[in-house]
């Protein structure tokens, strides 16, 4: 799984493991150093349409949709491949993505591959079939039944900061459903998937053109996946505008879509809280990654009698998370993806002061990293909910402190967002709490330090964070279609 052996890193095509069509590749930086890691078949749009077709003729030419025991045995034996090279692609994460170490053992790889384990379960115990018992109409009596059966063809378009998690997030459901699957994975983390792909292909039964992985530097080439009427659904995750234009595109053969899109999570912390903790934990939260995630707390909602005081906490606990190589198992906050996101998020820094803010810390370079794509982690007080920095999705270490003036003003500004992905609430009185949980407009929420992620629990958002649910037994029914059927009694 070294850059030795996946460089350039193939494409999975019909069970083939090849380059692309033309020999085209790109390279990949490592965001620590700025040094290539790697470089990846760069795949052609004769590519995607060779995969397009490869997982088309195996739903419809095969029985893999129906086999749910041979899909469950194939699931595991993923898990078990993934596993036995664990450290070897615990290191490609880490060097691709910038992942910092201590999250390798947790969403970052080790805790979605053993959720595929979960899913194997899951198609084994799940009722494919339901008896909706005897009826009678129009003089006609019948029995009649529901079954559930793959929708077919899902292309799924990934993005680059926990690639993981998302790919098999992806990936595992719709195996698991019957369905067969077209992964378009981000430019900036090719590597890794397509390490998956060649575990997969070499060391698993999965029939020929069950799983394809087509990596490419032109976004255009994973458009193809939602203006195909072959391919049947699109799971996509990124940004809300990406979001937009996908459903758009497959408006046009009306398939279904799962969006998982952006975020500007509170959390909101009320008077009779434990300030301390919870601006410990939002700013933990903040930084986790180098802030590269969606459902992460970027907006600190307190009480304004306890403004300054909250501000001094958050402080003291972004100066706690520097920047570090995220080699190091104690590193919390490693660099941000690349170049390009980092001027994105230092042009968001700016812009808060440009509207009145302060940066109470951080705001530059950590003077201690000379290469890498590193922010130091910034707080920024003195703006209001309206600021442009407290309503978009930076996709950076950077937490925003605002004043709320009681429980409904709290859960007001928590909800004046046009996303709704997830947040936190801290408080002591449990009727309190309950109000405020109840009110918020959001598809995850932690109470307390309360931790929601599981391969069990649903996730997905509210407004324009998303459409539909990934993970759970909700995620997984994304990926079926319901066909009702009638015979005579």
């Amino acid at each position: 799984m070294s850059p030795s052996t996946t460089d350039p890193a193939p494409l999975l095509i019909d069970g083939e493991l090849r380059p692309a069509t033309g020999g085209g590749t790109f390279e990949v930086l490592n965001p620590a150093t700025e040094e290539v890691v790697g470089h990846s078949a760069d795949a052609t749009a004769a590519d995607m349409d060779a995969a397009i077709a490869a997982a088309r003729r195996a739903f419809d030419t095969t029985d893999w949709s129906t086999d749910h025991a041979f899909r469950a045995r194939c699931l595991r034996q993923l898990r078990d491949a993934l596993q036995s090279h664990i450290e070897e692609l615990r290191e490609l994460t880490i060097a691709e993505v910038g992942a910092p170490h201590m999250f390798t053992t947790g969403p970052q790889l080790e805790g979605p591959v053993a959720d595929l384990g979960w899913l194997a379960d899951l198609v084994e115990a799940y009722r494919w079939t339901e008896d909706l018992g005897e009826s009678e109409i129009m003089g006609v009596r019948s029995f009649r039944s529901t079954r559930r059966e793959a929708i077919g063809v899902v292309g799924a378009i990934t993005p680059w900061n926990f690639p993981n998690q998302i790919n098999l997030a992806k990936i595992g459901p719709a195996l698991a459903a019957g369905c067969t699957v077209v992964l378009k994975p981000a430019p900036d983390t090719p590597l890794i998937a397509a390490a998956v792909a060649r575990i997969a292909a070499e060391e698993t039964d999965l029939p020929a053109g069950v799983l394809n992985v087509v990596n490419s530097a032109d976004h255009a080439v994973g458009a193809q996946l939602s203006n195909d009427p072959r391919v049947d659904l699109i799971s996509f995750t990124g940004s809300t505008a990406t979001g937009k234009k996908v459903m758009a595109a497959a408006a046009e053969t009306l398939k279904k879509v799962f969006l998982e899109l952006g975020g500007k999570s509170a959390s909101v912390v009320l008077d009779d809280a434990d300030l301390g903790s919870a601006c410990f934990m939002t700013a933990l939260n903040a930084c986790t990654h180098a802030g590269q995630g969606c459902a992460l707390t970027t907006r600190l909602v307190v009480p304004r009698a306890q403004l300054a005081e909250a501000i001094e906490h958050a402080k003291g606990a972004m100066a706690a998370f520097a920047p570090g190589d995220p080699t190091d198992p104690g590193t919390l906050c490693g660099p941000l993806v690349s170049a390009a996101q980092r001027e994105r998020v230092e042009s968001y820094i700016r812009l808060a002061v440009e509207e009145g803010g302060t940066i109470e810390c951080g705001g530059g370079r950590p003077a201690a990293h000379e290469k890498g794509f590193f922010v130091e982690p910034t707080l920024i007080s003195g703006l209001d909910n309206s600021a442009r920095v407290a309503q978009e999705e930076i996709f950076g270490p950077v937490l925003v402190v605002i004043p709320h003036d009681g429980d409904d003003d709290a859960i007001r500004i928590a909800n004046d967002s046009p996303y709704g992905l997830s947040g936190a609430v801290w408080g002591t009185d449990p009727e309190r709490v309950e109000h405020v949980v109840s009110s918020i407009r959001t598809g995850t929420l932690g109470v307390n330090g309360g931790q929601w992620y599981g391969a069990d629990v649903p996730f997905g958002g509210y407004k324009q964070s998303g459409i539909g649910r990934e993970m759970g037994r909700e995620g997984f029914e994304e990926y079926l279609e319901i066909k009702a059927v009638a015979t005579p009694a």
